[in-house]
């Protein structure tokens, strides 16, 4: 049994034969930045040493390592639904173990809090939360294959006056962004129980039918699941300082050193044109860079027959030009709303570096939920539950509304304010946040 937190007496556990004995000092010093760049991190008091295994990691090399010297339980368990085949993995890995007089995690981890989360999960996989709705999945995957061929018999049917045409760009706009949302359930492996079932479909989503790469999805979102808001492990925040100031103490910071690559205080206003922008040129240009650098060569080929495909249905219904103005147009809207969408649970909560809280803490600090309706479920593609989806990654988010009322209660036991706004509010609060971060900036930078 974990000791409660504040509790100063020590925790004891048997020894194992043969496997040596380590203190949370030695762990912490082999965090991949000391000498050697050794990366070891602790799964249920067995120290692994995974800084070789790191880059065959089949979740990303970089998430493995952003709890290089850290406890890493609880992440385990919420990425690996199949232990078995994991543990596999983990056996020629094993260097050792906590010694007995060391407790379970780091002390500045909230024990209690872990504990009572660890019974939550038992109770979740026991009504069984963790299992997919295939009949629910089935029904999204139709309505976006019915939504991206109506968008081409708009054109083909009405041609391209303007009615036509813009009813066509926002039923191609919706399938893509559809397709995006259920490619994000199928690289958590909430939509079938077999990974491999899950990895399949989802190039066949996101390469095939978007033309982008599976494998750059799974290998930043995972890092952003692992450290929501943690600067430098979550990809999320890259666009900081490049194109935006974000957080508090980030801003500050940036002030101090007197750097200024945007005007940020008027990030609030250039958000809405240019963070779409920027990431729709970033991801169309690295898409190739990513695939060609690690070899990729399976995904490659798709989104080039993805390109062909899309231009060789549409270029001869409106011309090259017309097709440019709708394809791009749409791809805009998509990018839009996917922002909009993915960063209005993120941007006004906590953001700084990595304090190596535990793992319920770093999940609710970063993240709020939208309220539900069937509106929201639909337009968010169910991430106005980010709370539940952040501590359960896996989950297939049909069940979501499910366990949202035990994560509140767990949440109101420890005294942890759980955050959900209206859909608008949310939207509002990205833009405030922009502005206060801006304004933290300005301040550092003329006066710090």
């Amino acid at each position: 049994m974990v000791s409660q937190a504040g509790s100063t007496r020590k925790e004891t556990r048997p020894v194992s034969a043969f496997l040596q004995l380590f203190t949370w000092e030695e762990i912490r010093i082999h965090n991949g930045r000391g000498q050697g760049q050794e990366q070891w991190l602790v799964i249920d008091r067995k120290v692994y040493d995974v800084g070789k295994f790191s880059k065959r990691h089949p979740g990303g090399s970089r998430v493995i390592s952003h709890y290089a010297g850290q406890d890493a339980t609880d992440a385990f368990i919420a990425f690996h639904n199949d232990k078995s085949l994991v543990k596999r993995y983990l056996k020629s890995l094993l260097t050792g173990e906590l010694a007995p007089d060391q407790p379970s995690s780091e002390s500045n981890k909230d024990k209690a809090l872990l504990e009572d989360f660890r019974e939550l999960r038992c109770s979740v996989q026991k009504m069984g939360l963790l299992r997919p709705n295939y009949t629910f999945f089935f029904l999204i995957l139709l309505h976006f294959l019915v939504l991206d061929v109506a968008s081409w018999l708009m054109v083909w049917y009405f041609g391209i006056s303007f009615v036509p045409f813009v009813v066509g760009v926002v039923f191609f706009t919706i399938a893509q962004i559809q397709m995006s949302f259920l490619q994000h359930d199928l690289g958590h492996c909430s939509v079938f129980r077999k990974p491999k079932w899950n990895r399949l479909l989802q190039i066949v989503v996101m390469n095939v039918l978007k033309g982008f790469p599976a494998s750059w999805w799974n290998h930043l979102h995972n890092q952003h699941h692992a450290k929501p808001n943690c600067f430098r492990k979550d990809p999320d925040l890259n666009m900081h300082p490049l194109l935006f100031s974000l957080g508090k103490t980030l801003s500050v910071e940036l002030g101090k050193k007197k750097k200024k690559f945007m005007p940020y205080n008027y990030q609030h206003k250039y958000f809405i044109l240019l963070a779409p922008i920027a990431f729709l040129t970033f991801l169309q240009l690295y898409t190739f860079y990513f695939t060609i650098k690690r070899k990729k060569w399976l995904e490659l080929f798709l989104i080039v027959a993805f390109n062909i495909r899309v231009c060789l249905m549409y270029i001869p219904l409106m011309g090259f030009n017309n097709f440019m103005i709708y394809y791009w147009l749409s791809r805009y809207l998509e990018f839009t709303w996917f922002i909009w969408v993915s960063q209005m649970s993120h941007i006004p909560m906590h953001i700084d570096y990595d304090t190596n809280k535990d793992w319920v803490s770093t999940q609710l600090h970063a993240t709020c939920n939208v309220n539900q309706s069937l509106f929201n479920d639909w337009f968010t593609g169910h991430l106005n539950f980010q709370i539940e989806h952040h501590l359960f990654p896996t989950m297939p988010r049909h069940n979501y509304c499910k366990v949202a009322p035990l994560v509140k209660a767990l949440c109101d036991k420890h005294g942890i304010e759980y955050k959900s706004k209206t859909l608008l509010t949310a939207f509002s609060d990205i833009l405030h946040s922009l502005k206060d971060s801006g304004e933290h900036w300005l301040e550092a930078y003329l006066h710090g």
